[in-house]
């Protein structure tokens, strides 16, 4: 049985110039990435594992330039694929796969040689529904490919990172993303303060995820639309950041622990803050 993975509608608006759009700026690798002595093409990355490429082939914003599977990864596309694939695949033994993706890699028999996901500018971000959820210097891809699942899953409209001091888009983001990344756009901003200031003239409610402050309650914001904003895990958020929130919250853990990985905090929150609308 044939199946489309869900892709959430995107509610652009028109083009406007502000200071801010020139903020958000398009990621490309300062140089090719090496694998087993070839390269890539500058702004392109090889993307790997079931999910990931059956979101990126069923979103039709992808640029993807090459496709490389074994014999039973094909077979898996070709079943769980609604839409016709953008070109024969290329067959590829596990050897040559691991060379590209990595010997680690989760590649499943599917490797995808993409270009980097067009960038979004944050005035169009916020015009997509649901709540967003800002990335204080949170550096570890996995984190925010995690993250970013859980976007998706709770129907947050983006997650914003900062254009320094964020990941790149990479297989391995996107492989811990499990398909969200061509779900929830992952926009880039090169100030998070003034960033955060654009939010609350936009009527956002910015809430730091961090200790010291109250506890997290989503029946309080009523029908105000929600700005989560989640710290590097060890430094938590700046004191800039900080002071750019509206409130600063933190999480009710009544157990032993003082803390979670910032993933598992941004899951948590998400969820605080949808599960009463």
């Amino acid at each position: 049985m044939r199946t489309r993975l869900p892709r959430r509608p995107d509610a652009r608006t028109a083009s406007h110039s502000t200071d801010h759009r020139a903020e958000t700026v398009a990621r490309e690798p300062s140089r090719p990435s090496r694998r087993s002595g070839g390269t890539t093409p500058r702004g392109t990355y090889w993307l790997y594992g079931l999910h990931p490429a059956l979101a990126a082939l069923a979103n039709p914003e992808r640029r993807v330039r090459q496709i490389l599977t074994t014999e039973e990864g094909e077979a898996a596309l070709r079943q769980r694929l609604d839409v016709p694939l953008p070109m024969q695949p290329q067959r590829a033994d596990r050897a040559r796969l691991e060379a590209l993706c990595g010997r680690d890699a989760v590649h499943q028999g599917v490797a995808i040689l993409t270009d980097i996901l067009p960038s979004l500018a944050i005035e169009d971000a916020v015009e997509r529904p649901g709540p967003l959820l800002l990335l204080d210097q949170v550096t570890d891809p996995r984190n925010v490919g995690a993250i970013l699942r859980s976007a998706a899953a709770f129907g947050a409209a983006a997650v914003v990172v900062m254009d320094r001091n964020a990941p790149d888009e990479t297989g391995a983001l996107a492989k811990a993303a499990s398909g969200a990344l061509d779900v929830v756009p992952l926009v880039r901003v090169v100030n998070l303060a003034r960033t955060l200031d654009l939010l609350k003239e936009r009527n956002f409610w910015v809430v730091g995820l961090d200790a010291g402050g109250g506890v997290l309650d989503g029946g309080t914001f009523g029908q105000r639309r929600v700005a989560l904003v989640l710290g590097a895990e060890g430094d938590g958020l700046r004191r800039l950041t900080r002071e750019h929130c509206d409130e600063i919250a933190g999480l009710a853990m009544p157990g032993d622990m003082e803390s979670l990985n910032v993933s598992n905090a941004a899951a948590v929150a998400l969820y605080e803050v949808t599960r009463r609308r």
